[in-house]
């Protein structure tokens, strides 16, 4: 099947619309123009909408469309109909209405099934996710995890926390109060227990684990700010190796090493 085997539905469907269609012209693969409706001014255009044609939704397909984006009044992009491909991609058809492109799909008989319509988009605004973000950006202490670095856990601003809840247990078991000059939710970290650096001994008092001092050791950053630094360098002369298990963690919510995930509208 070629991209040509597309083009008797486009003509069609563009055509329903009032448009005179022809294919190939100045390398756009099909062309439309509407004479001015009556009553226009002098002198108004002709409406011009273009179609470029692929049997998938691909990155080549977007890039031709957005060449001919100055040129044309509408844009279509016409692939072929699929179960499963970029077409059924609900990202497909917001990145499309995002750029104002029209998205159909060609179906067996040439069925022309709309996917987008080209006109202006305008995402929705998701006020929580953006406080969340704003929240955690402005909570973290310094840089601590540099953007790219896949595959190692995140010093998110409550695991800084956490580690200056454990920095200051080391000397001996200690009451949330006493911690909160410098983690204000010491009491709320220590209860919870995420990652499982902490025990309680008695009502209201919690000691650092084998677990915690681990910790400590393995998130010791060069400059000894400890809750400062990202992932440390793993080299044979560098204390801690892998990130301590936490088996004894109380998980909630489970917070698995290497993500970052929401937690009571937190970032854990």
């Amino acid at each position: 099947m070629s991209e040509a085997s597309l083009y008797p539905a486009v003509k069609r469907f563009l055509e329903s619309q009032g448009y005179e269609v022809k294919g190939e012209v100045a390398d756009c693969d099909v062309v439309g123009l509407r004479a001015a409706t009556i009553g226009s001014k002098p002198g108004v255009p002709a409406r011009l909408v273009i179609a470029e044609m692929k049997l998938a939704f691909n990155l080549e397909l977007l890039l031709q469309a957005v060449d001919r984006m100055g040129r044309a009044d509408e844009i279509w992009l016409a692939v072929l109909a699929t179960r499963r491909g970029r077409d059924r991609d609900t990202r497909a058809r917001k990145l499309c209405k995002l750029l104002g492109f029209g998205l159909i799909a060609i179906h067996p008989r040439d069925i022309v099934e709309i996917l987008a319509e080209p006109t202006p988009y305008q995402p929705r605004r998701d006020a929580r996710g953006r406080r969340k973000i704003v929240a955690e950006h402005a909570a973290r202490r310094g840089d601590p995890s540099p953007g790219g670095t896949g595959g190692v856990p995140v010093m998110t601003a409550y695991r800084q926390e956490a580690l200056r809840c454990a920095s200051q247990l080391q000397p001996g078991p200690m009451r949330p109060r006493d911690l909160r000059p410098d983690a204000p939710r010491a009491a709320t970290i220590l209860h919870r227990n995420v990652y499982g650096w902490f025990a309680r001994v008695s009502r209201g008092l919690y000691a650092l684990t084998a677990d915690g001092e681990a910790a400590l050791l393995h998130w010791a950053p060069a400059d000894g700010r400890i809750g400062s630094g990202g992932p440390p360098s793993l080299s044979p002369d560098r204390p801690g190796g892998p990130e301590p298990t936490r088996q004894n963690a109380r998980h909630s919510p489970k917070a698995p090493d290497g993500e970052s995930v929401s937690g009571g509208g937190e970032t854990i």
